[in-house]
């Protein structure tokens, strides 16, 4: 079916246990907003891998065209020059083949930042992430860390049709063992990259292509190289009072836009950002819903089985007595994705889309 697709969760049972009202500072609204000076999430991403290789020489990258070429988007920019061909590998066209070696670093001991030019190629090296880099720790009884980063763009960017385009945050936000990331604002991809790279346990960093250009506010504190973000915190971007908008990477400026336009018709709109995928930061949703009594979710993926379905699934089974209003689901039409401009844009949420929920669940529609 074209177009977006919406389900309403309406089924569920009163949530057995309390949940805390209290938000961690770490979540409050726009920390970044006061900041003076801006950056792209290119630079954000590029200082961040540098600083972390310059404090720790057991850091190296790996990928297709990350040394001579700069990166294929230019965010290894500098490095090969900088730290030379022993931290910085160019590898052929093998995703199977340099990630097993990825791996196998982190076995050793030492930490690798493993690039794919999109995470559609990941699916050529997904069994050294689930299986040899997810499931080690646990299998070795906690002998065996596997400090490793996956990162690359993931998800739709424009015209490279269905076999570059997927959102992979729901495969991999399935697997125990792996942490899955998906950062928004430049202080999102410097803060969260830094924490993926100490992380002892291998973490999916999924950017987004089209988010690379774009320039963001950006903090004191977050430009000092000791800055690091918590992984497993949502945060609040925009408070408000009457409905509650959860998402996550290039979705969260739409959300954002989405709510200026329902306060122009009164409408108070929340909306969080993820920043982490796995762990869900289910504590600061709950108790979003809880003051709101609202949901609406909104993803790129594909709606069966996605990030949303399982937000939606843990307010049911924990704030269900507090909706005043079915869930509104919003996520990209199940179908792969087309290449045809017209379509692929129908084929994604949409501001609008997003307001017209909103509104829905405020009964606000027309």
């Amino acid at each position: 079916m074209w177009g977006i697709m919406r389900q309403r969760a309406v089924d569920g049972g009163l949530a057995a246990s309390s949940l805390r009202r209290t938000r961690s500072a770490l979540v409050s609204a726009r920390s970044y907003a006061a900041g003076s000076k801006e950056m792209t999430v290119r630079d954000a991403l590029n200082s961040a891998i540098d600083e972390e290789m310059s404090a720790d020489p057991k850091v190296f990258v790996m990928g297709e065209e990350v040394g001579q070429y700069q990166g294929a988007y230019k965010i290894t920019k500098g490095l090969l020059e900088k730290y030379g061909p022993e931290r910085v590998y160019d590898t052929p066209i093998t995703e199977a083949g340099f990630t097993g070696i990825g791996v196998g670093a982190a076995y050793a001991g030492l930490k690798p930042v493993v690039e794919f030019m999109t995470f559609n190629f990941s699916m050529q090296a997904i069994d050294h992430i689930i299986n040899s880099a997810a499931k080690s720790n646990y299998m070795s009884a906690g002998q065996i860390n596997v400090p490793i980063v996956f990162r690359g763009p993931n998800g739709a960017a424009a015209g490279v049709g269905a076999q570059h385009s997927q959102c992979y945050a729901a495969w991999y936000a399935s697997v125990p063992g792996l942490k899955v990331l998906a950062p928004y604002s430049a202080e999102d991809a410097r803060g969260l990259l830094k924490a993926a790279i100490r992380d002892p346990d291998p973490v999916v960093f999924l950017e987004n292509e089209l988010l690379y250009g774009e320039s963001f506010p950006i903090s004191e504190e977050a430009l000092d190289s000791s800055f690091c973000l918590p992984i497993g915190k949502a945060k609040i971007e925009r408070e408000g009072k009457d409905v509650t908008i959860v998402t996550f990477s290039k979705m969260v400026g739409f959300a954002l836009k989405a709510a200026e336009k329902l306060a122009e018709e009164g409408i108070s709109a929340e909306v969080i950002n993820l920043r982490s995928i796995r762990p869900l930061d289910r504590a600061t949703i709950n108790a979003s819903v809880r003051k709101t009594s609202r949901l609406v979710t909104v993803e790129e993926g594909f709606p069966q089985h996605g990030v949303c379905a399982e937000i939606c699934a843990s307010v049911v089974e924990e704030s269900f007595s507090y909706l005043d209003a079915p869930v509104e689901r919003i996520a990209g039409a199940d179908v792969p994705m087309p290449y045809a401009a017209n379509l692929e844009r129908l084929a994604l949420p949409q501001v609008e889309d997003i307001v017209r929920a909103a509104k829905r669940a405020c009964y606000r529609s027309k």
